[in-house]
């Protein structure tokens, strides 16, 4: 995910180098040993409107939320959070309330997730899925020995959680 940040650090050049010559994918233990070797993030740092990319390494979910026209994420406050932002017809990002998504069936059905036909019908169906809600919160969690932050969504048993890679990059 790419927003305004904070200054470079040392490093910070290493690590988008990784992630750029990885764009067409990694391994799962490449992707996670270079997500353990990034800084933790404070939540503080979270704030804002995050555009999102995917990282494929191999699963079916790979390329799954950029079909559907993914736009990324934002945190308003620790408590205001919007995990999921679509564009509507204009190309405007606006929140969807992940509890109405059929996550369960996109995850257990992926052929029929990534038909091109379930992908028109969720673009149709787009609008109905919108909320001004906040359907997420941001904490401080220890992942993997590290506290950094992450997104705990509100009604499904998700958290997603982040590393820095540069001032406006994160993993």
């Amino acid at each position: 995910m790419t927003s305004a940040g904070t200054p470079a650090a040392p490093g910070d050049a290493a690590a988008r180098d990784w992630l750029e010559a990885h764009r067409g994918g990694a391994a799962p233990a490449d992707a996670l040993a270079f997500f353990d070797g990034l800084p933790a993030v404070p939540t503080e740092q979270m704030l804002g409107r995050w555009r999102g990319s995917g990282l494929p390494t191999g699963s079916p979910l790979d390329g799954l939320l950029e079909c559907y026209g993914w736009y990324g994420k934002e945190f308003v406050d620790a408590e205001t959070v919007h995990p999921l932002l679509f564009a509507d017809r204009s190309g405007r990002p606006h929140p969807v309330d992940p509890a109405r998504v059929p996550i369960g069936l996109l995850r257990d059905r992926t052929e029929l997730a990534q038909h091109p036909m379930t992908v028109r019908a969720f673009t149709g169906l787009r609008p109905v899925l919108f909320t001004r809600k906040p359907t997420a919160r941001l904490r401080a969690v220890e992942h993997r020995g590290v506290l950094t932050a992450a997104m705990v969504y509100d009604a499904l048993p998700i958290i997603d959680v982040f590393r820095r890679v540069g001032p406006d990059t994160l993993l």
